[in-house]
């Protein structure tokens, strides 16, 4: 695995792009090369399509010979930036989930559901104008659907849990699956000697925890030899990180339904959550501890404790 500044050569013609979202290492574009075409996985936000354009020219990849824009969800620091990227690649073809096309061509409801959750002025200022791109571009992905580009063929799966209108892609060329943000995240900050860990991701609004254990599951299922995660990239050894989201997705679950009622719950939910990166911490021996630990996953505290409020308000 190289690196070039801004781009991750993981080999096999697949590439991250660091989106520079928020931090280094936080959010990845993926990118796949085959044959002089190209696949793009998510597009970050608007901040993001410079550097994807300057790793496209970096590889000698021509904007027009990007084939497709896949978003795994219409989350915006997945697919913020999805129509300024599209307007500067003319043959792309958008692919999302049917649940997620209409966001895409009109993302009038997705920024005011991202404002609701992060307020408007850190809403605007992380995400800025949202684009739509007109239907004509845009696929709406089915279930077992494949593409092919570069004589490459990927493979597009419904994994809900996180999102309702959330896809895995499966690399045919490798066996290797991005899995957006269905198989957790995985911080490169708490590897340990090259060990990585996963954490799942409950974010507001669709959290399912019975649907998100089935995700994991299909994922692990194709016996992948690496996951790609948005946050942050490749992870491997499969099977022990998908023993680790189950129990983690349980433990979320039972936090939940234990501070359910009463007063204050999203900061019992916070301090809960809290709870468990500091005993997943100590028992999986991540890098990072205490205070540093807890300032890393501040935000993901924050967005999981909504998220379990908001599946508590649903059921």
């Amino acid at each position: 695995m190289a690196d070039m500044d801004i781009l991750t050569d993981h080999g096999h013609g697949i590439y991250a792009i660091d989106s520079d979202f928020g931090r280094p290492r936080l959010n990845a574009v993926h990118l796949i090369v085959a044959n002089g075409r190209a696949a793009l996985i998510d597009s970050a936000n608007n901040r993001a399509v410079p550097r994807v354009l300057e790793a496209l020219e970096k590889l000698g990849i021509a904007p027009e010979r990007v084939d497709y824009l896949i978003l795994t969800h219409v989350h915006l620091d997945h697919a913020g930036g999805a129509g300024s990227l599209m307007a500067a690649l003319p043959e792309a073809r958008l692919v999302v989930h049917p649940r997620g096309a209409r966001h895409v061509t009109d993302p009038s409801r997705l920024i005011a559901g991202t404002i609701a959750v992060y307020g408007e002025a850190a809403a605007r200022g992380m995400y800025g104008d949202i684009l739509p791109v007109a239907a004509t571009r845009i696929v709406e992905a089915r279930d077992a659907q494949t593409l092919t580009f570069g004589r490459r063929e990927l493979s597009l799966f419904d994994t809900p849990g996180h999102a309702r209108h959330h896809l895995s892609i499966r690399d045919g060329g490798t066996g290797q699956i991005f899995a957006g943000d269905s198989f957790g995240l995985s911080y490169r900050e708490l590897d340990r000697d090259g060990r990585c860990f996963a954490f799942p991701a409950t974010t507001p609004v669709q959290f399912d925890p019975v649907a998100l254990h089935r995700s994991v599951d299909l994922i692990a299922g194709h016996r992948p030899g690496a996951v790609y995660v948005t946050h942050y990239s490749r992870v491997g050894d499969i099977p022990r990180l998908a023993a680790d989201l189950h129990r983690l997705i349980d433990a979320h679950t039972e936090l939940a339904l234990r501070e359910r009622d009463g007063p204050g719950r999203h900061q019992r939910l916070k301090a809960g959550l809290a709870q468990i990166v500091i005993e997943e911490a100590e028992l999986q021996d991540w890098a990072l501890r205490g205070d540093d630990l807890l300032t890393l996953m501040a935000m993901d505290i924050e967005l999981n404790a909504q998220g379990l409020g908001a599946w508590l308000d649903a059921a």
